[in-house]
């Protein structure tokens, strides 16, 4: 999730946790600097944009890693505040305030690599957006009253807040699991056999959800809300590159992405070179996470370029977001192209 969402939820976490054994600021100011400590990997160059983002989510983000590193933080922060006497209970606030971050995160599509290093298998349930404000809200409102207000009316403010995010992502769960039902029922009676579908929110809402189908020679995209009145969904058929994957298969970063994206992912050719998106983030055409890895040569041959470039494009805001709002209320308008 972004940054904001996640020192809110980390001061949530250290306000519920530390209660009224500390001052509410306190709590919350700790909370929040653990909550966002795990995204500090951004920061780190691992030599190329393919391994910034398959490395993105991965030690730091290990539930194994935080819960060694959160007896050394919770030490320094008793000691700097004077409080050694509550060391225990400093210690359960950073970790929990540690060990949310990344299991928010697996409910986003990216990938969070929880469990290294025993595994470097990218998790993700894919039924929140990354940035979702009704996700957000409940957590600063709750933080905010915690603040504001006396004692234990404060605190149970924050503790409401805590359990309608929570209940948030539980309800995108549903209706992730819902929509998936459907596309499944819509992609069976369109004929396509898919050998993997991938249901997740588009941007900052849980209503219209993004269905993407892959079969060994294309991929189908199409898009569900929670507000349409039709049983079933229409999917677009994209020619997913299938010989270019042939020549590159043997690509590092090739071979990185295919694995991080769990298969879902496309190649095509643009001006000479080869590009290489993951399909989980963005819609046709515009994928976040692009990258070219190989050009075309003069003999026609696929040439894999050494060091792959980031060529990654959003959509038009101007077209995007009216598309989004209409297509949010249940107006089957096709996506802007």
């Amino acid at each position: 999730m972004d940054s904001l969402t996640q020192i809110a939820l980390g001061s949530a976490v250290g306000v519920a946790v530390m209660g009224r054994r500390t001052a509410a600021w306190r709590a919350a100011l700790w909370g929040g600097i653990c909550g966002t400590l795990p995204d500090l990997d951004a920061l780190i160059d691992y030599g190329d944009p393919v391994g910034n983002m398959v490395l993105h989510r991965a030690d730091t983000h290990s539930l194994v890693w935080l819960t060694l590193a959160a007896p050394p933080l919770a030490w320094g922060i008793a000691r700097l505040n004077g409080e050694m006497d509550r060391l225990r209970r400093w210690w359960l606030a950073v970790w929990a305030a540690l060990v949310t971050h990344p299991l928010l995160d697996v409910m986003t599509v990216y990938g969070t690599q929880l469990l290294r290093p025993f595994t470097d298998h990218p998790y993700g349930v894919g039924s929140v957006f990354i940035v979702d404000p009704l996700y957000t809200l409940p957590l600063v409102a709750g933080v905010v009253a915690a603040l504001r207000l006396p004692g234990r009316r404060g605190r149970r403010w924050n503790l409401a807040g805590l359990a309608l995010s929570t209940a948030y992502l539980a309800a995108g769960v549903a209706a992730q699991h819902h929509v998936d039902g459907v596309a499944r029922r819509s992609l069976a009676a369109q004929g396509i056999v898919a050998d993997r579908v991938l249901v997740t929110p588009t941007a900052f809402n849980a209503v219209l959800w993004r269905v993407v189908a892959i079969t060994p020679q294309a991929y189908h995209e199409g898009f569900r809300s929670l507000l349409d009145g039709e049983p079933t969904m229409a999917f677009e058929r994209f020619e997913r590159g299938e010989a270019l994957h042939g020549a590159l298969r043997d690509h590092l970063p090739v071979r990185r992405i295919a694995r991080f994206s769990h298969g879902f992912f496309g190649l095509r050719e643009r001006d000479g070179r080869v590009l290489l998106s993951d399909l989980r983030m963005g819609q046709e055409p515009y994928y976040v996470f692009t990258f070219a890895v190989a050009r075309r040569g003069p003999d026609g041959r696929i040439e894999p370029t050494p060091v792959p470039v980031a060529a990654g494009g959003r959509a038009d805001l101007a077209r995007g977001l009216p598309w989004l709002w209409r297509r949010i209320g249940g107006d089957p308008v096709p996506p802007p192209r």
